[in-house]
């Protein structure tokens, strides 16, 4: 063996100590781990196999929550982006609101829309690229005008643009008509009276270039949605936040309406905030998750796909049982 030209010796690793490994902390044992599915399970127990470990556990932990604040009637809101709704998951949030795993909603501009669109279409979802070029793009009339008349109308009469969304699809003018109200949030929520409130950037979305749209119906909706909302996280003690697959607007908002009700004197520490989406983008992380649980309570990131984990979600929140 040559000689090394380095100054540094090898450290000798002879004088090492050890223990036995039972007197270890282990983060992980068998008892944790996943098991097979058999071939007769049902969805109960195959979910009862997922690992009690990272996302595993953290899902779980999730769903009791919600069984928590259902059981003792706290709230639980759910932040809804565009996706959740075109990726067809208008009737499982419509099953949990009448099992009582809803107590308020929070929409951007596109979940509106496309809500609305499958209400009066039964279709949404059009393709950008094809009819950006020609001008196209967003100007389906009826979306324009009947959304833009019904936010004209909540925002004369002082009410946020979920509950005036929700009023034209329950009372619509003559000749308008919604043979898909069944896979309607917006709609199964007026129904219920379970709170909407729509939060929007001007611009952001296909109605506000509509010849109908006013600036000023728009600002008056959704400062009531913004007082509305407010209204809502100062009641939040004890309940679940969940933020669906919207990146700013909602994560944005929901942040000023609970530093309004912390504010005003109102008690929101003890919460569990989640943020189920593809992508862990940082205002959900900051807005969500970080920072309103701070003071207390509990956050958790749940990264996949909307259209396996809600109902994932629902399937576990079925599978507790009636008194949950």
């Amino acid at each position: 063996m040559s000689e090394s030209r380095y100054g540094v010796e090898p450290l000798d690793f002879d004088g090492i100590s050890t223990y036995p490994i039972a007197q270890r902390r282990s983060k992980v044992h068998v008892g944790m781990f996943a098991r097979p599915v058999d071939a007769g399970d049902t969805v109960g127990a195959f979910l009862d196999t997922l690992p009690r470990i990272l996302a595993g556990a953290e899902f779980r932990d999730l769903a009791a929550a919600l069984q928590r604040a259902r059981r003792d009637k706290r709230p639980i809101l759910w932040g809804m982006g565009g996706h959740v709704i075109k990726c067809g998951l208008g009737p499982v949030l419509i099953d949990l609101m009448r099992d009582g795993f809803v107590t308020g909603i929070l929409m951007n501009g596109a979940a509106v829309i496309h809500d609305f669109e499958i209400a009066l279409h039964g279709a949404t979802s059009e393709e950008v690229d094809d009819e950006l070029g020609s001008g196209r793009f967003g100007m389906a009339r009826e979306t324009g005008e009947y959304l833009n008349r019904a936010i004209n109308a909540a925002g004369r009469d002082g009410i946020g643009a979920g509950e005036g969304v929700g009023r034209f699809l329950q009372d619509p003018p003559d000749g308008v008509g919604f043979p898909h109200l069944d896979a309607s949030i917006l709609h199964e929520a007026y129904e219920r009276s379970i709170p909407i409130t729509v939060h929007v950037a001007i611009g952001a979305d296909i109605i506000h270039v509509h010849p109908w749209a006013s600036g000023e119906a728009v600002g008056r909706a959704a400062m009531r949605d913004l007082k509305l909302l407010a209204a809502m996280v100062s009641r939040l003690e004890g309940g679940v936040y969940i933020n669906l697959g919207s990146a700013v607007i909602l994560p944005e908002v929901f942040l000023k309406a609970l530093s309004v009700a912390r504010n005003l004197g109102h008690a929101v520490d003890r919460i569990t905030t989640a943020n189920l989406d593809f992508i862990q983008h940082y205002r959900p992380r900051e807005n969500v998750l970080k920072r309103p649980t701070r003071r207390g309570g509990r956050a958790i990131a749940l990264t996949g796909h909307h259209e396996i984990m809600v109902p994932l979600l629902a399937a576990a929140l079925k599978q507790a049982g009636p008194d949950r």
